[in-house]
Protein backbone atom coordinates (compact mmCIF):
# COMPACT_ATOMS: atom_id res chain seq x y z
CA UNK A 1 0.00 0.00 0.00
CA UNK A 2 1.55 3.31 -0.94
CA UNK A 3 0.00 6.55 0.36
CA UNK A 4 2.65 8.52 -1.46
CA UNK A 5 1.10 6.72 -4.93
CA UNK A 6 -2.55 8.06 -3.20
CA UNK A 7 -1.35 11.24 -3.10
CA UNK A 8 0.13 11.58 -6.55
CA UNK A 9 -2.79 10.40 -7.96
CA UNK A 10 -5.13 12.65 -6.56
CA UNK A 11 -2.28 15.79 -7.12
CA UNK A 12 -2.88 14.85 -10.87
CA UNK A 13 -6.02 16.78 -11.43
CA UNK A 14 -7.75 13.28 -13.69
CA UNK A 15 -8.62 11.21 -10.71
CA UNK A 16 -10.27 7.61 -10.82
CA UNK A 17 -10.99 7.04 -6.84
CA UNK A 18 -13.89 4.72 -5.53
CA UNK A 19 -14.78 3.93 -2.04
CA UNK A 20 -14.26 0.41 -0.35
CA UNK A 21 -16.02 -1.03 2.82
CA UNK A 22 -14.74 -3.61 5.26
CA UNK A 23 -17.08 -5.14 7.59
CA UNK A 24 -15.94 -7.69 10.26
CA UNK A 25 -18.92 -9.00 12.35
CA UNK A 26 -17.60 -10.26 16.20
CA UNK A 27 -17.99 -13.96 14.92
CA UNK A 28 -15.43 -13.65 12.16
CA UNK A 29 -17.62 -13.22 9.05
CA UNK A 30 -16.11 -10.69 6.85
CA UNK A 31 -17.94 -8.48 3.60
CA UNK A 32 -16.17 -6.48 1.29
CA UNK A 33 -18.07 -3.50 -0.51
CA UNK A 34 -17.27 -1.04 -3.34
CA UNK A 35 -19.36 2.01 -5.07
CA UNK A 36 -17.63 1.02 -8.12
CA UNK A 37 -18.67 -0.99 -10.67
CA UNK A 38 -15.99 -3.91 -10.73
CA UNK A 39 -14.92 -6.16 -8.08
CA UNK A 40 -11.86 -5.26 -6.54
CA UNK A 41 -9.57 -7.38 -4.36
CA UNK A 42 -7.19 -6.64 -1.65
CA UNK A 43 -5.95 -6.97 1.90
CA UNK A 44 -7.37 -10.47 1.17
CA UNK A 45 -10.68 -8.99 1.19
CA UNK A 46 -13.55 -9.68 -2.29
CA UNK A 47 -14.88 -6.54 -2.66
CA UNK A 48 -18.43 -6.90 -4.12
CA UNK A 49 -19.76 -4.06 -6.33
CA UNK A 50 -23.29 -2.92 -6.35
CA UNK A 51 -24.20 -5.17 -3.62
CA UNK A 52 -25.80 -1.98 -1.21
CA UNK A 53 -23.83 0.21 0.77
CA UNK A 54 -23.17 3.76 0.15
CA UNK A 55 -21.53 6.43 2.77
CA UNK A 56 -22.52 10.05 4.17
CA UNK A 57 -19.31 12.40 4.36
CA UNK A 58 -17.20 11.73 7.71
CA UNK A 59 -17.60 14.25 10.79
CA UNK A 60 -13.84 14.00 11.94
CA UNK A 61 -12.19 16.62 14.48
CA UNK A 62 -9.39 17.10 16.58
CA UNK A 63 -8.92 15.95 20.53
CA UNK A 64 -11.19 13.41 21.64
CA UNK A 65 -14.16 13.68 19.97
CA UNK A 66 -15.64 10.67 18.23
CA UNK A 67 -15.55 10.61 14.69
CA UNK A 68 -19.03 9.46 13.27
CA UNK A 69 -20.80 8.98 9.87
CA UNK A 70 -23.33 6.98 8.83
CA UNK A 71 -23.51 4.44 6.29
CA UNK A 72 -26.60 3.40 4.19
CA UNK A 73 -27.45 0.10 2.06
CA UNK A 74 -29.79 -2.57 0.64
CA UNK A 75 -31.21 -5.61 2.34
CA UNK A 76 -30.71 -8.50 0.53
CA UNK A 77 -29.63 -12.20 1.23
CA UNK A 78 -26.50 -11.65 -1.34
CA UNK A 79 -24.97 -8.67 0.84
CA UNK A 80 -26.52 -8.44 4.34
CA UNK A 81 -29.81 -9.96 5.51
CA UNK A 82 -32.21 -8.33 7.37
CA UNK A 83 -32.39 -11.87 9.72
CA UNK A 84 -28.87 -11.29 10.26
CA UNK A 85 -29.44 -7.61 11.60
CA UNK A 86 -32.57 -8.42 13.66
CA UNK A 87 -30.32 -11.39 15.22
CA UNK A 88 -28.02 -8.48 16.30
CA UNK A 89 -24.90 -10.50 14.50
CA UNK A 90 -23.53 -6.94 12.99
CA UNK A 91 -23.68 -5.67 16.65
CA UNK A 92 -20.42 -4.08 17.57
CA UNK A 93 -18.79 -5.01 14.10
CA UNK A 94 -15.63 -3.59 12.86
CA UNK A 95 -15.37 -1.54 9.91
CA UNK A 96 -12.56 0.14 7.73
CA UNK A 97 -13.58 2.71 5.33
CA UNK A 98 -11.08 3.04 2.16
CA UNK A 99 -10.16 5.41 -0.26
CA UNK A 100 -9.22 3.75 -3.43
CA UNK A 101 -7.66 4.13 -6.73
CA UNK A 102 -9.50 1.77 -8.63
CA UNK A 103 -6.81 1.52 -11.83
CA UNK A 104 -3.87 0.67 -9.12
CA UNK A 105 -5.36 -0.82 -5.70
CA UNK A 106 -1.86 -0.14 -4.14
CA UNK A 107 -2.60 3.15 -4.52
CA UNK A 108 -5.18 3.74 -1.42
CA UNK A 109 -6.10 5.18 1.98
CA UNK A 110 -7.63 4.32 5.08
CA UNK A 111 -10.01 6.96 6.22
CA UNK A 112 -12.17 5.60 8.49
CA UNK A 113 -11.75 2.84 11.50
CA UNK A 114 -14.37 2.37 14.26
CA UNK A 115 -17.51 0.34 14.63
CA UNK A 116 -21.09 -0.07 13.97
CA UNK A 117 -23.50 1.40 16.45
CA UNK A 118 -27.28 2.47 16.53
CA UNK A 119 -28.84 0.03 12.89
CA UNK A 120 -32.21 1.11 11.30
CA UNK A 121 -34.32 -0.46 9.11
CA UNK A 122 -36.80 0.64 6.49
CA UNK A 123 -38.36 0.19 3.26
CA UNK A 124 -35.52 -3.10 2.49
CA UNK A 125 -33.01 -0.73 3.06
CA UNK A 126 -30.97 -0.02 6.02
CA UNK A 127 -29.20 2.99 8.04
CA UNK A 128 -25.93 1.85 10.19
CA UNK A 129 -24.39 4.58 12.66
CA UNK A 130 -20.57 4.04 12.02
CA UNK A 131 -18.33 5.35 15.42
CA UNK A 132 -14.92 5.95 15.35
CA UNK A 133 -12.24 4.42 17.75
CA UNK A 134 -12.19 6.89 20.44
CA UNK A 135 -16.02 6.40 21.13
CA UNK A 136 -14.31 3.44 23.84
CA UNK A 137 -13.24 6.62 25.91
CA UNK A 138 -16.60 7.62 26.28
CA UNK A 139 -17.22 4.33 28.92
CA UNK A 140 -17.14 5.00 32.28
CA UNK A 141 -13.79 4.38 34.69
CA UNK A 142 -13.19 4.11 38.46
CA UNK A 143 -14.75 1.59 41.31
CA UNK A 144 -18.22 2.07 42.31
CA UNK A 145 -18.67 1.01 46.31
CA UNK A 146 -21.26 -1.07 46.44
CA UNK A 147 -22.31 -4.48 48.17
CA UNK A 148 -22.48 -6.29 44.75
CA UNK A 149 -19.33 -7.56 42.45
CA UNK A 150 -18.20 -5.29 40.05
CA UNK A 151 -16.04 -8.00 38.04
CA UNK A 152 -17.56 -9.43 35.23
CA UNK A 153 -17.36 -13.55 35.88
CA UNK A 154 -14.44 -15.58 34.40
CA UNK A 155 -12.91 -11.93 33.55
CA UNK A 156 -10.56 -9.52 34.93
CA UNK A 157 -10.02 -9.86 38.65
CA UNK A 158 -12.66 -12.79 38.82
CA UNK A 159 -10.47 -15.96 39.50
CA UNK A 160 -13.49 -18.22 38.19
CA UNK A 161 -12.90 -20.25 34.91
CA UNK A 162 -15.88 -20.56 33.21
CA UNK A 163 -14.70 -23.02 30.54
CA UNK A 164 -14.04 -25.71 33.54
CA UNK A 165 -16.70 -28.69 33.32
CA UNK A 166 -18.19 -28.04 36.88
CA UNK A 167 -19.15 -24.99 36.04
CA UNK A 168 -20.30 -24.96 32.52
CA UNK A 169 -22.10 -27.99 30.43
CA UNK A 170 -22.64 -28.43 26.61
CA UNK A 171 -25.76 -30.19 25.97
CA UNK A 172 -28.35 -30.71 22.54
CA UNK A 173 -31.67 -29.04 23.53
CA UNK A 174 -34.53 -31.69 23.37
CA UNK A 175 -37.17 -29.05 23.02
CA UNK A 176 -38.16 -24.76 22.20
CA UNK A 177 -41.49 -23.33 23.73
CA UNK A 178 -42.16 -19.78 22.80
CA UNK A 179 -38.53 -18.66 21.54
CA UNK A 180 -37.24 -18.01 25.10
CA UNK A 181 -37.97 -21.44 27.19
CA UNK A 182 -35.40 -24.71 26.73
CA UNK A 183 -36.20 -27.95 28.05
CA UNK A 184 -33.67 -30.60 28.40
CA UNK A 185 -33.84 -34.36 29.22
CA UNK A 186 -31.99 -36.05 31.65
CA UNK A 187 -30.07 -33.42 32.56
CA UNK A 188 -29.77 -33.08 36.62
CA UNK A 189 -26.08 -32.98 36.48
CA UNK A 190 -26.35 -29.32 38.58
CA UNK A 191 -28.81 -27.95 41.18
CA UNK A 192 -31.83 -25.99 40.51
CA UNK A 193 -30.62 -22.57 39.60
CA UNK A 194 -27.06 -23.35 38.82
CA UNK A 195 -27.22 -21.45 35.70
CA UNK A 196 -29.87 -18.79 36.69
CA UNK A 197 -28.44 -15.48 35.68
CA UNK A 198 -25.46 -16.99 33.23
CA UNK A 199 -25.41 -16.98 29.95
CA UNK A 200 -26.63 -19.48 26.98
CA UNK A 201 -24.39 -19.89 23.86
CA UNK A 202 -25.93 -21.40 20.30
CA UNK A 203 -22.76 -23.85 19.24
CA UNK A 204 -24.69 -25.50 15.94
CA UNK A 205 -27.83 -24.19 14.34
CA UNK A 206 -29.87 -21.27 12.37
CA UNK A 207 -28.69 -19.37 15.97
CA UNK A 208 -24.83 -20.28 15.65
CA UNK A 209 -22.93 -17.82 17.41
CA UNK A 210 -25.75 -16.10 19.59
CA UNK A 211 -25.95 -16.19 23.09
CA UNK A 212 -28.42 -14.74 25.90
CA UNK A 213 -28.75 -14.00 29.31
CA UNK A 214 -31.07 -16.98 31.70
CA UNK A 215 -33.58 -15.46 33.67
CA UNK A 216 -34.46 -18.91 35.03
CA UNK A 217 -33.23 -22.31 35.64
CA UNK A 218 -35.05 -25.07 37.60
CA UNK A 219 -35.51 -28.62 37.10
CA UNK A 220 -38.40 -30.30 36.86
CA UNK A 221 -37.71 -33.53 38.81
CA UNK A 222 -34.68 -35.24 38.77
CA UNK A 223 -33.65 -35.14 35.57
CA UNK A 224 -35.51 -32.67 33.33
CA UNK A 225 -33.63 -29.11 33.14
CA UNK A 226 -35.86 -26.34 31.88
CA UNK A 227 -34.04 -22.58 30.83
CA UNK A 228 -36.02 -19.29 30.09
CA UNK A 229 -34.10 -16.76 28.77
CA UNK A 230 -35.08 -13.10 29.50
CA UNK A 231 -35.72 -12.14 25.64
CA UNK A 232 -35.38 -14.44 22.37
CA UNK A 233 -32.28 -15.22 20.51
CA UNK A 234 -33.36 -13.37 17.00
CA UNK A 235 -32.73 -16.54 15.53
CA UNK A 236 -34.37 -19.69 15.94
CA UNK A 237 -32.93 -22.81 17.88
CA UNK A 238 -34.46 -26.16 17.04
CA UNK A 239 -34.37 -29.54 19.02
CA UNK A 240 -31.24 -30.90 18.60
CA UNK A 241 -29.09 -28.06 18.28
CA UNK A 242 -26.15 -28.04 20.44
CA UNK A 243 -26.13 -25.39 23.51
CA UNK A 244 -23.28 -23.97 25.92
CA UNK A 245 -24.78 -23.14 29.49
CA UNK A 246 -22.61 -20.85 31.88
CA UNK A 247 -23.15 -20.70 35.27
CA UNK A 248 -24.35 -17.76 36.92
CA UNK A 249 -23.14 -15.30 39.01
CA UNK A 250 -25.37 -13.07 41.47
CA UNK A 251 -22.67 -10.65 42.21
CA UNK A 252 -23.23 -11.37 46.22
CA UNK A 253 -20.19 -12.36 48.27
CA UNK A 254 -22.36 -15.68 49.64
CA UNK A 255 -22.69 -16.88 46.20
CA UNK A 256 -18.92 -16.12 45.43
CA UNK A 257 -17.73 -18.00 48.20
CA UNK A 258 -20.11 -20.68 48.36
CA UNK A 259 -20.44 -21.87 44.68
CA UNK A 260 -17.50 -21.08 43.34
CA UNK A 261 -15.06 -20.75 46.04
CA UNK A 262 -13.34 -17.48 44.97
CA UNK A 263 -14.24 -14.96 48.04
CA UNK A 264 -10.26 -13.99 47.85
CA UNK A 265 -11.33 -11.80 44.88
CA UNK A 266 -14.22 -10.50 45.39
CA UNK A 267 -14.85 -7.14 44.34
CA UNK A 268 -17.82 -5.91 46.34
CA UNK A 269 -18.32 -4.11 49.41
CA UNK A 270 -20.60 -7.06 51.37
CA UNK A 271 -20.57 -4.99 54.83
CA UNK A 272 -20.72 -1.76 53.71
CA UNK A 273 -23.72 -0.01 55.30
CA UNK A 274 -27.30 0.86 53.42
CA UNK A 275 -28.10 4.06 52.98
CA UNK A 276 -31.16 3.47 55.83
CA UNK A 277 -28.24 3.41 58.30
CA UNK A 278 -28.34 6.84 58.29
CA UNK A 279 -31.77 7.22 59.91
CA UNK A 280 -32.40 3.85 61.47
CA UNK A 281 -33.15 4.47 65.54
CA UNK A 282 -30.82 2.65 67.89
CA UNK A 283 -32.40 -0.11 69.50
CA UNK A 284 -31.06 -2.33 72.37
CA UNK A 285 -30.28 -5.81 71.52
CA UNK A 286 -29.78 -4.62 67.90
CA UNK A 287 -26.63 -3.94 65.29
CA UNK A 288 -27.43 -0.72 65.39
CA UNK A 289 -27.89 -0.24 70.06
CA UNK A 290 -25.97 3.40 69.92
CA UNK A 291 -22.87 1.82 71.43
CA UNK A 292 -19.18 2.83 69.49
CA UNK A 293 -19.32 0.91 66.06
CA UNK A 294 -15.09 1.05 67.18
CA UNK A 295 -16.17 -1.05 69.78
CA UNK A 296 -18.63 -3.73 68.17
CA UNK A 297 -15.88 -4.47 65.90
CA UNK A 298 -13.63 -5.68 68.77
CA UNK A 299 -10.85 -2.91 68.03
Amino acid sequence: MSKAAFLDHLAGGLTTICRCWVVRRRDGVTYGFTDHDGPLSFGGVAFKPESGLSAKATVQSTGLSVDNTEAMGVLSDAAIREADIEAGRFDGAEVEAWLVNWRDIDARQLRFVGTIGEIRRAGGAFHAELRGLTEALNQPQGMVYHRGCSAEPGEGPCGVDLSEPGVTAERQVDAVTGERVFVFEAFGDFGSGWFTRGQLEVLSGAAEGLAGLIKHDRLDGPERRIVELWQPLGAPVAAGDRLRLVAGCGDSFETCLEKFGDALNYRGFPDIPGEDWLVSVPRQGNDNDGASRRGAWGS
